[in-house]
Formats: structure tokens, C-alpha cells, sequence
């Protein structure tokens, strides 16, 4: 555990779910301290882990009336940053509860669902002087990271390059709020967002889009970026994988090729949410300036008319790497 010599306070929601366990985790990994949590479920044994005292509310009102009574009382005792693991329709209410409060706001992907939503929430940080930061990790992952600075000694160059994300899903992902798009965004967002961060960040901005399918666990198209021409598909249909999955151990599979090369980043995932946590408490961060391409582009998609059509199977190996394409960038 790292030591901090002025440890922050912070708060959760949505501390029930999956994705939480990481955050919690790189708030005691960056030496700070846990003080409150809301989720309308109460399996948080998890809390346990880090410590004993944070206060736990499963109605979100009066989780509210504690982060704004701590906002009167003591400064030691106020809430610096209020983390956001709810719901992806429930993000942008959650993050202004944090600027209300006088904490900043780390919260994950998508910031919001719809992008109009963005400037809201800028003009809330420049009413309150807090910051609105969120976590886009793959920005940080060391293979990533070096891969740009190769895209990037030269200029010019376009590439092209085949996305595909797959990943089994059980019948549980209907009927959760991920399988509402109002709520979750669908796939193109709650999963594809991600990827389009990703891609938008190593090839340069959106010149034109076009979906080809777009179903409840399925979705494929085509991107004219600045530097690339991009095919992707994402599902969340077991069957479109290249191996029968197994519950509990082999359930995805990631592939970006470019130029033929598979880009391999299957590694180095450890410690990314810590990573992004240190970046934000040094002043550094990811914000909504850096969220919102992804976010209109998700929104586009999700949006556009039907072009080019074609069966899920057909556009699921138009981006399938190739048995010849073994060598790793």
C-alpha cells in the first residue's frame, strides 16, 4: 500500500457492482480513505477489506444528505472526490451530486450517454470549480502507449485496421439495465465505447461512419478516422465466438490488427484504474474534453441509419484476424 501525506476523502456509488472492487482498490493503493458508499444492494462485504468504518447506504437520499452534511461540518471530514460506478443513465445525476458537494467526480465509462449532457457538466465545473475526470485506462496501458509513439513517428501514414470484441454474455444481461439501451447505452456504448476511445486516440479524429448491423447484443461498421480505415464488430453473442466459452475462465476474445498485425495488449491490465487515480490526485486526469469524442461517436452510431447491409456472420470475419497474421506489434 502506497503512503499518502494528505490522504482524501472518498465516497462510491454504486458500490455493489462489478467494476467497483477496482476502484476501491486503487483508492487504498493510492493511500486514501474510504468514508461513504450507496448501492441499493447491501452484498458489500467487500467494504471489509479496506475498512470498518465507511458509512454504507443502500437509499440514495440519504446517501446525498451525509455527503452534504460532511460538506458543513469539519474540512477533514468533507468528501474530496465522490467515484461513480452506478449505472451508465445514472452518471450524469451522480456526478453533479459530487459538484454539489465540493468533491471532484471520477467516474466511469461513458461519462454520460448522450453528449449534450457534456456541456452541462462544464459549465457545472466552471460554477463550482470542481473537476470532472473519467477513467479511460487503455490510454494507459504501456503497449498502447508505445504503439502511439510509433504512430505517431509517422506522420501521414494511414493504416488499416480490423476491431473485434467478443464476448459471452448469460441471459442475465437482458433483463440487467445493460440490456436497456436507454440505460446503458447498448453495446455500441456500454461496451464499444472502450474500443472507440482507443481507436479515436491512436488514429486521430471521425471523418465519416457507417453501421452495417446494429442489434440488442450486436453491432458492426465501418470508420474513416484521420489516419485509419477501420473495421469493427462487437457482440455479445456467445456464438460468435471462435471457441465454445467456458463460465468462469474463457469467455472473450480481443483482437485489433493493423496493417495485418495483430496489436497485442493482453498483458499489462494490472493496476491500470490505480494508475488513472494517481494521474487525477497529480493534477493530471483524463476530463470531459478527452471523453467526448467517443461519447459523440457512440451516439452517432447508435443513431445512424442502417448502410450496406449484411449478415452477422459475414461481417464477423470480414475482421476476424487471419491465421497468416501471427506476428505481435
Amino acid at each position: 500500500m502506497s503512503t499518502h501525506a494528505d490522504p482524501k476523502n472518498f465516497a462510491i456509488t454504486g458500490v455493489a457492482g462489478f467494476v467497483a472492487a477496482r476502484h476501491l482498490k486503487a483508492i487504498h493503493d493510492t493511500g486514501h480513505r474510504l468514508v461513504a458508499a450507496v448501492d441499493p444492494h447491501d452484498a458489500v462485504g467487500v467494504l471489509d477489506k479496506y475498512a470498518f468504518d465507511v458509512r454504507f447506504f443502500t437509499e440514495f437520499e440519504r446517501f446525498d444528505r451525509h455527503l452534504e452534511k460532511l460538506r458543513r461540518g469539519l474540512a477533514a471530514d468533507r468528501v474530496n472526490y465522490l467515484t461513480i460506478c452506478s449505472p451508465n443513465y445514472l452518471h450524469d445525476a451522480h456526478i453533479r451530486l459530487a459538484l454539489r458537494v465540493g468533491a471532484d467526480a471520477i467516474c466511469e465509462k461513458p461519462l454520460v450517454i448522450n453528449p449534450w449532457n457534456l456541456d452541462g457538466l462544464q459549465e457545472l465545473e466552471g460554477e463550482t470549480g470542481q473537476r470532472v475526470y473519467t477513467v479511460l485506462q487503455l490510454r494507459l496501458h504501456p503497449a498502447l502507449a508505445a504503439f502511439r509513439e510509433r504512430l505517431r513517428a509517422e506522420p501521414g501514414k494511414r493504416h488499416v485496421v480490423q476491431l473485434a470484441y467478443l464476448t459471452a454474455r448469460g441471459r442475465w444481461y437482458d433483463v440487467s439495465w445493460k440490456g436497456v439501451e436507454e440505460r446503458s447505452g447498448g453495446i455500441v456504448t456500454n461496451i464499444g465505447i472502450h474500443f472507440f476511445d482507443l481507436l479515436l486516440w491512436l488514429f486521430g479524429p471521425m471523418q465519416k461512419s457507417e453501421v452495417h448491423l446494429r442489434e440488442g447484443k450486436r453491432a458492426a461498421g465501418t470508420l474513416a478516422l484521420a489516419n485509419a480505415d477501420v473495421r469493427w464488430y462487437l457482440s455479445a453473442e456467445s456464438v460468435d465466438l471462435p471457441f465454445t466459452p467456458e463460465p468462469g475462465s474463457r469467455t472473450t476474445f480481443r483482437a485489433i490488427t493493423v496493417d495485418g498485425e495483430q496489436l497485442e495488449f493482453s498483458d499489462g491490465f494490472t493496476d491500470l484504474h490505480t494508475r488513472v487515480y494517481q494521474e487525477i490526485l497529480d493534477g493530471r486526469g483524463f476530463g470531459v474534453d478527452a471523453a467526448r469524442p467517443s461519447i459523440e461517436l457512440s451516439h452517432q452510431i447508435r443513431h445512424a441509419p442502417i448502410t450496406g447491409a449484411a449478415d452477422a456472420a459475414t461481417l464477423r470475419a470480414a475482421v476476424m484476424p487471419a491465421p497468416a497474421a501471427s506476428k505481435k506489434r
